[in-house]
């Protein structure tokens, strides 16, 4: 990060990766879901919080947050450090939600709220009730120089541990502090050993520590930080000493960090290459992180096809299906076959239509006279029927997709969440029924141009169009093998020519198919809307990629800058043990 402005290209394309990363959605409760929307939620927060913001302030105050074990004295030593009670230290557990950031006072609009950690609300109220942090400047602090006093990261409150989280990501330079009873537990080290992968700098303070035992303990924990990637971090040690009437430490205890502190603060060289050095690291980190969190969005793609695979299988074969229950015939059968054959009588009715008109004027034009007609009883059949092997199909389609994303993790969480999804809506009978009745309205609208343009025949008059569109819904149904197919076409030819009656046929069956996958669409609409488009997840993942890729880029570009400026400049605290 070359001189006190930005390098407009890494910040570029930094910012664009920040964007990429919060729309980067984990949609899916694939296996590693939780450990990916975790991992968004950290690489997005040190890029607001630090990343960011430090880079567009090269020139601000460092940022020393000191962070430790529950019971460390993390306060207690804050205090004393700053020489005047800063912030609150008590024995109840956790402390507060109010972590304080003690600053010079000159160095105050370096902490607006729009500067370093832009996303942390500011706040005035002391305790552990107000999320926010709360800013207190002091003289005693030097110039470029600034101390925050985190939660502890093993506190009981998972808000504190996840706030100790978020503010030692925004650190500069973290002032770990634990004690001789807690400096070997696991939370702690899982927190240094991120520091060390981000090459975040270090110094870590061994508080509360008995002076009989003070130098056993400092050399274990030298040791195990030579083992962990820490052995050029700055060791003090505080041994267990009363506190004065205010609380605070013997000036003496405590002079080894504030001189180190204060030689930090007074030299540009020195606070400009550790912020370099952390904020670089961080880069580099939330770089690889970044392509770690496309790497998981593996899963998620897989688990998209998956889940649309089965709502296209399952609904393209209700769709396949439907087509063949309405060419086959089926239809035609059962009660509209009973209803047709009390519409037109026997098939010897019918052996010769034109001579037998007057015979048939009353069973096929009664509705003339205002009563229910036996044409509107066999339309009301196949409408109920038609209706009914919809609604069939579809909650066939919909048990299905359930079936099938119970059978995955993210499929099942899904269905989890919604106990009903494999039964139909309940509006989808009526619109079933809506579709069969708005096709034989345009059936009959079909019969009435295809008849508008010629002289009325004594049979067309004898018929109807009622009792012509009824036939022409039977041979559209593919009824001609039936029995009752044979007697409907028979009418129809009788009255219109067989090539027109073909063609309306084929008219009616296309526009009732297209009806009918309108409705299919509807219900697997149902189901897709509930899984992501994998197309869409694809496209997720490789942004995030793409970006990454761009700031590993502007980052290798910008690296090449900062070693001419960097040099080979060292901070003079190469020993372990201070």
């Amino acid at each position: 990060m070359a001189g006190v402005d930005a390098p407009g290209e890494l910040l570029g394309a930094l910012s664009a990766l920040l964007d990429r990363i919060r729309y980067a959605d984990v949609p899916l409760e694939t296996d590693d879901a939780t450990e990916a929307r975790a991992l968004r939620a950290a690489i997005a927060d040190q890029l607001s919080d630090y990343v960011l913001p430090r880079l567009v302030q090269m020139d601000a105050p460092v940022l020393v947050v000191v962070g430790g074990s529950t019971g460390a004295g993390k306060s207690t030593l804050v205090n004393s450090i700053v020489g005047e009670v800063v912030t609150e230290s008590g024995v109840l557990r956790p402390t507060t939600r109010s972590p304080v950031l003690t600053h010079h006072p000159d160095d105050a609009a370096w902490f607006l709220a729009d500067r370093i950690l832009p996303d942390l609300p500011r706040t005035d109220l002391p305790g552990n009730t107000t999320y926010g942090l709360r800013l207190r400047a002091s003289e005693h602090v030097p110039r470029g120089l600034s101390i925050l006093d985190a939660p502890d990261v093993d506190s009981i409150d998972e808000g504190n541990r996840e706030l100790a989280t978020q503010l030692l990501a925004a650190a500069d330079l973290w002032l770990f502090v634990t004690s001789a009873a807690r400096y070997a537990d696991q939370v702690p080290w899982d927190y240094l050993r991120q520091a060390a992968e981000r090459s975040t700098s270090v110094a870590v303070v061994l508080d509360r520590t008995s002076r009989d035992g003070v130098a056993e303990v400092r050399g274990h924990l030298a040791r195990m930080m030579t083992s962990r990637g820490l052995s050029d971090s700055p060791l003090f040690t505080v041994p267990e000493t009363p506190v004065d009437t205010d609380g605070l430490l013997p000036a003496e205890t405590v002079a080894p960090i504030v001189d180190w502190l204060h030689d930090l603060a007074s030299n540009e060289e020195t606070r400009a290459l550790i912020v370099r050095s952390t904020l670089d690291g961080a880069v580099r980190h939330n770089v690889l992180r970044s392509h770690d969190l496309a790497d998981a969005f593996d899963l998620q793609v897989r688990a998209a096809d998956e889940l649309r695979a089965a709502v296209d299988g399952s609904f393209d074969h209700a769709g396949r299906a439907l087509r063949a229950a309405l060419a086959d015939g089926g239809l035609v059968s059962g009660d509209v076959a009973v209803r047709w054959q009390n519409f037109v009588g026997t098939g010897e009715m019918l052996k010769s239509v034109e001579g037998k008109v007057g015979r048939i004027r009353e069973r096929l034009v009664d509705g003339v006279t205002g009563k229910r007609s036996k044409a509107d009883d066999v339309s009301a059949a196949i409408e109920h029927d038609l209706a009914v092997l919809l609604v069939d199909h579809v909650e066939s389609a919909a048990t299905s997709v359930v079936a099938q994303w119970s059978s995955s993790t993210a499929g099942d969480a899904i269905v989890a969440a919604r106990p009903s999804l494999d039964r139909a809506p309940r509006d989808l009978r009526a619109r079933a029924e809506r579709v069969a009745r708005d096709w034989q309205q345009r059936v009959v609208e079909q019969l009435r141009l295809a008849v508008a343009d010629r002289r009325l025949s004594t049979d067309v008059l004898a018929i109807g169009v009622p009792g012509l569109a009824v036939s022409l819904m039977i041979a559209a149904l593919g009824g001609g093998g039936t029995d009752t197919g044979r007697i409907s076409r028979r009418v129809l030819d009788a009255v219109l020519s067989a090539e027109v009656v073909t063609a309306l046929a084929e008219q009616a069956r296309t526009d009732l198919e297209r009806q009918v996958d309108l409705l299919v669409r509807e219900e697997r609409a149902r189901f897709a809307v509930l899984s992501p488009d994998p197309a869409a997840v694809r496209e997720t993942q490789q942004s995030v990629r793409d970006a990454a890729r761009r700031a590993e880029y502007a980052r290798h570009l910008d690296d090449l800058e900062t070693r001419v400026v960097r040099g080979t400049h060292s901070t003079g605290q190469g020993g372990r043990e201070i």
